[in-house]
């Protein structure tokens, strides 16, 4: 059984151009957006405690994307960039939530279903700035992070097979890889995770 869908939209080559010119930009953006992961997988926790089947699996997605900030800032921290007193919102994240069900089990769905489709793409993106990277401590700590995010993309889709008929997941899930596909094409290039 498959557990997720492909990304049906490749990354821009302006993208990955954008985030090797700023590498620095890159990684403020990628500790926010490993803050924020670890920070969605705890919001299931608090929003869905009924949801036992998949809290472990939350709680250890959790702990993991922390670990991952941690790794992240320490990158910061070596090369004299600090954290910005304040975080900016994530225009993708939001673009695809304002298109959430609002039903309490729906959106239950489409939250887990997002997350796959956040963590595929993350994956794709991880990927290339491996492939990008000159220097092999961050060429390695990227391709690290590519396969983690490949499998947080199953994770989700997996929880959501918990609750959820077969075809009615995978039929809603295609629409979302479809909807992330307009969502990313629309958006300004910067040197950021999305």
């Amino acid at each position: 059984m498959k557990l997720n869908l492909d990304i049906a939209v490749p990354s821009k080559k302006e993208w990955i151009d954008a985030v090797i010119n700023d590498f620095d930009a890159f990684l403020v953006d990628h500790a926010d957006s490993e803050r924020k992961a670890s920070a969605m997988a705890m919001s299931f926790v608090a929003k869905y405690p009924d949801r036992k089947e998949i809290i472990p699996e939350l709680i250890e997605t959790a702990i993991e994307e922390l670990e991952h900030f941690q790794q992240v800032y320490k990158l910061m921290v070596a090369r004299g960039i600090s954290l910005p007193s304040q975080m900016g919102e994530d225009p993708y994240v939001k673009a695809l939530i304002k298109q959430c069900h609002s039903g309490r089990n729906e959106r239950f769905m489409d939250r887990l279903l997002i997350a796959s489709v956040l963590e595929t793409r993350g994956a794709e993106r991880f990927r290339m700035v491996s492939d990008a990277l000159e220097d092999p401590e961050l060429k390695r700590f990227y391709k690290l992070l590519w396969a983690s995010e490949a499998k947080h993309g199953h994770i989700f889709v997996k929880m959501a097979l918990n609750y959820f008929p077969e075809q009615k997941v995978y039929d809603r899930l295609e629409w979302w890889v479809e909807r992330e596909s307009e969502v990313i094409e629309q958006l300004e290039i910067r040197p950021a995770l999305h």
